[in-house]
């Protein structure tokens, strides 16, 4: 337990990365030692080690008998239907050691798991709550809604649950869905209620339910791929800890006192991530929005000064990568040289290559696309550079889907498919589809040649927008923006390249449609560019590709940190529940947390 106290504050603050939508920065952590924290505190709870056990306690084998005279009575009233009776729980079958006074029993055998009361449409009233699933919050199992049958009529059965009564959600037993009633009402048939025969408590049974152990127990006993659920009879068979009655109403207080410290906890946990997330994003931003090289400069300088505080996340340096592909494309990343031929004319060397090719036939002439008007121009870019439309010194394009149902189109496997979803990954290398020259000729499919970007036009989340190298030669889909450079070095794409992952979060706003947003030709064609002199563009390439070499070490370090501190969290947990020490037992104040216990 000392080890427990010495590491509290390096375990409790694990954390893991967790995947979130766009505008959640504030919740981009999971409080991985929380978590371990909570599970920890159920687990002792059932254990026996969370509160002192009282000898003069009514021993569980009372309570037992009582449970059992309870049945019986309400089998002779027609309450309930006799059920086959159960093992009794085997030695080999105890998950761990009880304390004296407790019992080890089946499920099945000290509740009413599998007796349920049915409800049709006509048995309810207006009124009456009508839970489902969603309307619980996994793990937490916090009630997120009420709905009356008035609001949400049902046609099928629903089981009846009474007040008091524990309703454990079957269906995928590990989001942990289980509550206890305050009023009664139906739930779907996913859920079942339980209730322990008015002689367990129902907040004991609850969290009894909601412990590692059985949650590992339950989905071990599932059944089905795709909706795995719990079946009756393996839930009937399930080992539950059994406390002396007055002793459940103690360890229910105590989770309730110690888990309201962990709210506190987690909520200071993520008050200071968002704190530092909105930190980072500040000081960040006023290196892009400085007026002068003076002020650059010492905006720089406070990021250097609290360098090693301010980047500790994978999130911060994401944000690092992404301001330092915003100072490249305005000019602000390496200095510029009065010396350097001016964008102008590179622009105008390419309007003048793409010219030869379309009088040469190997292009088609593309319309003129709008003027740049004053709004769309980047403030404040410096002197030689020039803003343009991608399309104007590229050439943007796409194919039609060749038709699934004639094979022909694929026999040969001639020409590599590219669609949107290989354009999630930073480089295309292969593909696993390939067309034949008969479905280019009939369906207008372009082949586009090595070293063009490939743009997903296509998709949700962080898919749409995305851009990435052509490795190959290779046709898309609709799916897909081909953008083919006319000037073919390598900086010049590369510099393209990380101008779009820095601007395919507003390109990504651009995309229409409902279910399945999506860009357009137009819209990627239209996008608006400020294009640096090439050898400035060298330079710009050659330090991003240095800065971010730097922040993927600085990532590959923090995920090293938090690999240790969560294998720390897991580790400090299991020793706590595997070492079996007479004597052990938590007390917790609202102040702090010790440990009454001798040094290990």
């Amino acid at each position: 337990m000392n080890t427990i106290i010495k590491t509290f504050d390096t375990w409790t603050t694990a954390q893991t990365p967790k995947t979130s939508g766009r505008g959640n920065r504030s919740n981009n952590q999971s409080l991985l030692g929380i978590q371990k924290l909570r599970e920890l505190i159920l687990e002792l709870a059932v254990r026996g080690k969370l509160v002192p056990q009282d000898p003069t306690d009514e021993p569980a084998s009372i309570l037992l008998k009582k449970i059992a005279n309870e049945k019986k009575r309400l089998i002779k009233e027609g309450k309930i239907k006799k059920q086959e009776d159960l093992l009794e729980v085997g030695e080999d079958e105890e998950p761990f050691d009880l304390p004296e006074g407790w019992k080890w029993e089946r499920l099945g055998t000290v509740t009413t798991y599998g007796i349920m009361e049915k409800a049709e449409p006509s048995d309810v009233d207006e009124n009456t709550w009508v839970l489902d699933l969603e309307d619980i919050e996994k793990e937490t199992s916090k009630l997120l809604q009420k709905v009356r049958f008035s609001d949400k009529q049902f046609q099928s059965s629903k089981n009846r649950f009474y007040i008091d009564d524990v309703i454990y959600g079957k269906l995928r037993p590990y989001l942990d869905k289980v509550l206890v009633a305050d009023e009664m009402g139906v739930c779907t048939t996913e859920m079942i209620p339980i209730n322990g025969y008015g002689n367990i408590a129902p907040q004991y049974l609850r969290l009894a339910l909601k412990t590692p152990y059985f949650i590992k127990y339950a989905n071990e006993s599932t059944h089905g791929m795709n909706l795995p659920r719990l079946g009756t009879e393996k839930a009937r068979l399930a080992c539950i800890p059994l406390p002396p009655l007055a002793e459940q109403h103690r360890i229910v207080a105590k989770v309730d006192e110690l888990m309201a410290l962990c709210d506190q906890l987690e909520q200071q946990q993520t008050e200071s991530n968002a704190a530092h997330q909105t930190l980072v994003e500040l000081l960040l931003g006023t290196l892009t929005t400085a007026a002068s090289q003076t002020e650059f400069e010492e905006a720089w300088q406070r990021i250097a000064n609290h360098f090693d505080t301010l980047f500790t996340t994978e999130y911060s340096i994401d944000q690092l990568k992404q301001t330092i592909l915003q100072l490249a494309v305005i000019g602000k990343l390496v200095p510029q040289n009065p010396n350097d031929e001016p964008a102008s004319e590179l622009l105008k060397k390419i309007a003048k290559e793409k010219a030869r090719l379309v009088k040469e036939g190997k292009i088609k002439k593309q319309a003129p696309l709008p003027e740049i008007t004053e709004n769309e121009k980047p403030f404040g870019l410096p002197r030689n550079w020039e803003v343009s439309r991608l399309g104007t010194f590229t050439i943007v394009g796409t194919g039609t889907t060749p038709s699934r149902d004639k094979m022909s189109y694929y026999e040969p496997k001639e020409f590599h498919w590219v669609t949107s979803g290989e354009t999630s990954q930073d480089f295309i290398f292969d593909t696993n589809e390939k067309i034949s020259s008969l479905a280019l000729k009939e369906t207008n499919v372009s082949i586009y040649p090595k070293g063009s970007l490939i743009v997903a036009m296509y998709g949700q989340g962080k898919t749409r927008g995305q851009v990435s190298e052509l490795m190959i030669e290779a046709g898309t889909n609709q799916a897909c923006a081909a953008i083919v450079l006319i000037n073919k070095e390598e900086s010049h794409r590369k510099y393209l390249k990380y101008f779009f992952k820095k601007a395919y979060e507003e390109i990504r706003e651009q995309a229409a449609g409902g279910a399945q947003p999506n860009l357009n030709l137009g819209k990627v064609s239209n996008t608006v560019i400020p294009i640096a002199p090439l050898p400035e563009q060298h330079r710009i390439v050659a330090k991003v590709d240095e800065l971010f070499a730097i922040c993927d070490a600085l990532k590959e370090r923090i995920n090293q940190t938090q690999t240790t501190q969560n294998l720390l969290a897991g580790a400090v947990v299991e020793r706590a529940l595997t070492k079996q020490v007479a004597g052990k037992v938590i007390y917790t104040t609202s102040e702090q947390v010790s440990m009454a216990a001798e040094p290990e």
